[in-house]
């Protein structure tokens, strides 16, 4: 039982690290209708800046506030440069531009900072807390679980109770429509594009501490399985990233615990297609009217 409950507890400390990225990639979904997939690739370059700060300042918080901004000037600057130019050929054209910025980004930061790993210090103790004998989460992964939570708050807010939000969903579901009644379309999508790449940014802060350290590649993997569970709760919900998130954590760490490492990446795949199966919106999807 004890080695259930360790399991269940280091489930939701990873789980809760794939959530946090896994809201960019909803934020950039309902802002623009496209799943970025340089956004792995944008928040390790946000986060070799917020480190950069930490080594000269000290702070990990002044790097964690660099990164976020580094993250709203380069989301924006993406948009204006390059997707907006490739939006008007339908979302295929934005993959592909999107996977060639992942190899020009990662090539540039190789190129800069070199291919070795660097230590990305946490600022908060890593060592779980024990509850009745038993590891449970650490302080840092209450920070990582407690900033996810903040997060879907604040989107929730964005999105239904302020106009800004409220006209980048018109943007992103009706441009032609928005335009005619005023909304200016082209700004929307770069404020969605600003901050999806932001959340990336803090998601990048959260997510490096966690693994080997900095470098290159740090966030491919967890891109894959931050996908995945924004696929899982739905991309069009923030409340959905956050329990795909938890709960494909806990399916990682279940399955390698009883079943072995070896096992994890089909337990993802299956756990993917039975949810496209059943329900291809995600488990928290809005219901649509179907039209006879």
């Amino acid at each position: 039982m004890e080695r259930f409950w360790f399991l269940t507890f280091d489930g939701l400390a990873g789980g809760a690290v794939y959530a946090a990225f896994a809201l960019a990639l909803v934020l950039i979904w309902r802002a623009a209708r496209v799943v970025n997939f340089a956004q792995g690739a944008m928040a390790v370059a946000t986060a070799y800046v917020g480190y950069a700060v930490v080594s000269a300042t000290g702070s990990y918080w002044l790097g964690l506030a660099a990164a976020i901004l580094s993250g709203l000037a380069l989301g924006a600057l993406v948009e204006r440069v390059l997707m907006r130019f490739a939006g008007p050929g339908g979302p295929l054209n934005q993959v592909i531009v999107a996977l060639g910025l992942v190899l020009v980004i990662q090539a540039m930061l190789g190129m800069i900072f070199g291919n070795e790993y660097r230590p990305a210090p946490a600022p908060f103790d890593t060592d779980a807390l024990t509850i009745g004998g038993v590891a449970a989460l650490s302080p840092y992964d209450l920070w990582v679980l407690g900033a996810a939570l903040t997060v879907v708050a604040l989107l929730a807010v964005l999105f239904t109770r302020t106009p800004v939000g409220l006209r980048m969903r018109a943007a992103a579901f009706a441009p032609e429509v928005s335009r005619l009644l005023g909304v200016s379309v082209g700004r929307m999508l770069t404020l969605g594009w600003a901050l999806a790449a932001a959340v990336g940014a803090l998601a990048g802060m959260l997510v490096v501490p966690t693994g080997l350290g900095l470098h290159s590649h740090a966030m491919d993997l967890v891109f894959v399985i931050a996908f995945t569970a924004a696929v899982v709760g739905g991309l069009d919900s923030p409340v959905g990233a956050v329990v795909g998130g938890l709960l494909v954590g806990l399916i990682l760490s279940y399955v390698t615990g009883y079943l072995g490492p070896d096992t994890t990446p089909l337990a993802v795949l299956v756990l993917l297609l039975a949810v496209l199966l059943v329900r291809p919106g995600g488990l928290f999807s809005a219901a649509r009217a179907r039209h006879v």
